[in-house]
């Protein structure tokens, strides 16, 4: 997670740029509110004017993502005449080398924009359980939800397959050409602090697996300078972090590609024989065995029998913009369904950012989140998501309906789409006792295995309902009655492992050529601390946990070997009149819908730039089940940035919210807009940290 990160500006290959003032969109008042924040004539918030980094622009390529360096790996395959794949490929094999976000062994969805078909096209290669991963045997061990590290938090890895196969399919280059950036990296690249830190902060947990000391650690039992143990012994911030073991897994796979040539296969052929050698040969086996080794269910047949599907992705149209995202084995339909929502509401007239702007998107999210919750998980096990009904725009007439416009609603429940798909619903029983909280367990540990889930935070039913709705009540009135001071606001972080869970960190990568290939990628999975699978250099995903293990607790997303987690992973594209109008996506966890929808309506409805959208402040509901270790829920309480207004802050306490503030909200948003006037690209990055783009 990078969201405390200083920035970084976006810049044609590296160089650095000053801050740049943005014209202003509106004529501003003559008396700013809460420092540089301005209000409309109502009173209200006006969108950002200035910009902490320029807008990128670029008229043959465009390569953003969420490291310097990767954002060099594309710019490089750009230069060597690749398309918006290969580059993306590239940066994809960067980042997963980089391990702050993600490892070899994570995953990849993303969306692709094939300009000679002018469709859209789904890349769905996240990892599924592994032999023996049922929902008994999590709970035969005391576990309501898989736990967040370790083996039995592993699926099976996916990024090489995603990489290989959107690049064997829709990519020009070969598999070594689009490796060499990350190969080197590999044999040692300069390590960033972050990620240096956060291996030096999880090497108690890293030294409980028998190959991760190696990779992570390499002072291992380094001395203090009085010469007893306990220095540091991860890298230091600028020192080569080397990983041999990695390098000779992706020299393997450059092998299998070669050998298939000079026997005769072409570029295509070539590449899935490299994918053949990572799942069914000798890397697959090295794989299980180290796995194994160290309590992993994984099985050679659960490598060979993983595929990366090829889908259809869903999308809505809102005012005049078709937006897409992957299916209901992530999160992102939940963005369409807000958007279906809040296509009934005049957003304009309430003013940008206003208390009722800022309650009419937290409602639409809660409404969206909690069909999430309850709905989504992987179509090819039966019964399917009712996606259809989901994503109905008379469903979402019935759910805007549902919204009090006076009060946050801490009790909102997953509706019923399936009369709007003409079915029905197979779970009625279950949906009829759901509560936002987690309903109580036979099991007092949750998957988040550092504590036990309190007792509040475990309580359902109506109890739970009025527990939430009275604290949300005692809290209104105390904010009501304070001042502006963010202190007395100030919600208290005694949640830090619910906070930290919340906004587990992932990256994005966006990519777009001349040709017409655009590319959306949110990639993660293998974060520090990760399981190293034997020798072979890999971090096993742990997105095992975000399976439940009950059917109460989301009954299309119960674990079972050979299925596929709900994950936060989002990538988005949206056409207009049939042609590339915006790629975005965003790391953040649960959060990462909530920041794209917003970003989307800071360009569709407030008229923003895409660079003044990415760093507009955002806000961010708790009220959904979170996707991570204990997946508890917090209604009400919502996220403000620190410029928020006081009479806002004061309205919003009056609706029933409670606050904790940041700094910067918005997300570390990734995005390229396609100016069509002008035919030119125009990149954005967030202002968070090392998110970066290059273009030319």
């Amino acid at each position: 997670m990078r969201r405390f990160l200083p920035a970084l500006a976006a810049a044609l290959l590296g160089a650095a740029v000053p801050v740049v003032a943005q014209p202003p969109a509106v004529q501003p008042p003559a008396q700013p509110v809460a420092g540089s924040v301005t209000r409309d004539s109502g009173g209200w918030p006006l969108p950002p004017r200035r910009t902490n980094k320029p807008p990128l622009h670029g008229r043959h390529w465009v390569a953003v993502t969420g490291k310097p360096l990767a954002a060099t790996a594309g710019a490089m395959i750009f230069q060597q005449g690749g398309n918006a794949v290969d580059a993306a490929a590239a940066m994809l094999g960067a980042v997963a080398t980089m391990w702050d976000v993600l490892s070899w062994g994570g995953e990849t969805q993303a969306l692709l924009y094939n300009p000679k078909t002018k469709q859209v096209i789904g890349i769905n290669a996240l990892g599924v359980a592994p032999t023996g991963a049922t929902a008994a045997f999590y709970r035969a061990k005391g576990h309501r939800y898989p736990p967040e590290y370790g083996l039995l938090a592993a699926v099976a890895p996916a990024a090489p397959g995603g990489l290989m196969t959107m690049l064997a399919e829709y990519g020009t280059m070969s598999l070594a050409q689009v490796l060499a950036p990350a190969i080197r990296m590999a044999d040692g690249y300069p390590i960033d602090a972050q990620t240096a830190n956060l291996m030096e902060q999880h090497k108690a947990r890293i030294k409980g697996w028998k190959y991760a000391p190696a990779v992570f650690l390499p002072h291992r039992d380094a001395p203090l300078p009085n010469g007893t143990a306990g220095g540091r012994e991860a890298p230091e911030a600028g020192e080569l972090f080397r990983q041999p073991d990695l390098a000779a897994t992706l020299r393997k796979l450059v092998e299998a590609e070669r050998a298939a040539r000079r026997a005769g296969k072409d570029r295509k052929a070539a590449i899935y024989a490299a994918y053949d050698r990572f799942y069914r040969g000798d890397i697959a086996k090295e794989l299980v065995r180290g796995a194994r080794e160290e309590g992993g269910l994984f099985t050679e047949a659960d490598l060979a029998n993983w595929k990366v599907k090829i889908e259809t992705p869903v999308s809505v149209n809102y005012r005049g913009v078709d937006v897409y995202k992957l299916q209901p084995w992530q999160q992102g339909p939940a963005m369409l369904q807000a958007l279906n929502i809040l296509e009934h509401a005049d957003l304009k007239a309430m003013g940008y950012n206003s208390p009722r702007y800022i309650h009419a998107l937290y409602q639409a999210m809660s409404l969206a989140f909690a069909d999430r919750d309850f709905y989504y998980g992987d179509p090819a096990f039966a019964p399917a998501p009712p996606i259809k009904g989901l994503l109905s725009k008379e469903y979402a007439k019935a759910r805007y309906a549902q919204i009090d416009w006076e009060r946050n609603d801490a009790t909102i429940k997953p509706g019923d789409p399936y009369p709007y798909e003409g079915g029905r619903n197979p779970y009625a029983a279950l949906l009829a006792r759901w509560t936002v909280q987690p309903a109580p367990d036979s099991l007092a540990r949750s998957g988040q295995q550092d504590r036990v889930v309190p007792d509040d935070a475990a309580a359902g039913g109506a109890a739970s309902a009025a527990a939430a709705s009275a604290a949300a009540a005692s809290a209104a009135a105390a904010s009501a009655a304070a001042t502006s001071d963010d202190a007395e606001f100030h919600l208290s972080r005694a949640d830090s492992a619910f906070d930290a869970a919340f906004h587990r960190g992932t990256t994005s990568i966006e990519a777009a050529d001349t040709s017409g290939w655009v590319v959306s990628i949110t990639p993660s999975g293998g974060w520090i601390p990760a399981v190293i699978a034997g020798r072979t250099g890999v971090g096993l995903s742990q997105r095992a946990q975000s399976f439940v293990t009950a059917p109460e607790d989301g009954p299309y997303n119960v674990i079972a070997p050979g299925k596929r987690p709900r994950v936060t992973l989002t990538p988005t594209l949206a056409l207009k009149d049939g042609a590339p109008f915006l790629a975005f996506a965003v790391q953040g966890g649960d959060s990462q819908d909530q920041n794209l929808l917003q970003y989307f309506l800071n360009i569709v409805e407030w008229g923003m730039t895409p660079q003044q959208a990415a760093e507009a402040p955002n806000v961010n509901t708790f009220q959904m089940r979170s996707s991570f270790g204990a997946h508890e829920s917090r209604p009400g309480r919502i996220l403000l940035n620190t410029s928020t207004p006081g009479p806002v802050r004061t309205a919003l306490a009056r609706m029933g919210y409670t606050f904790e503030f940041e700094a910067r909200t918005n997300g570390p948003i990734n995005a390229i807009w396609f100016d069509r006037k002008h035919r030119t690209f125009w990149g954005a990055s967030a202002h968070h940290g090392e998110d970066y783009g290059i273009a030319w």
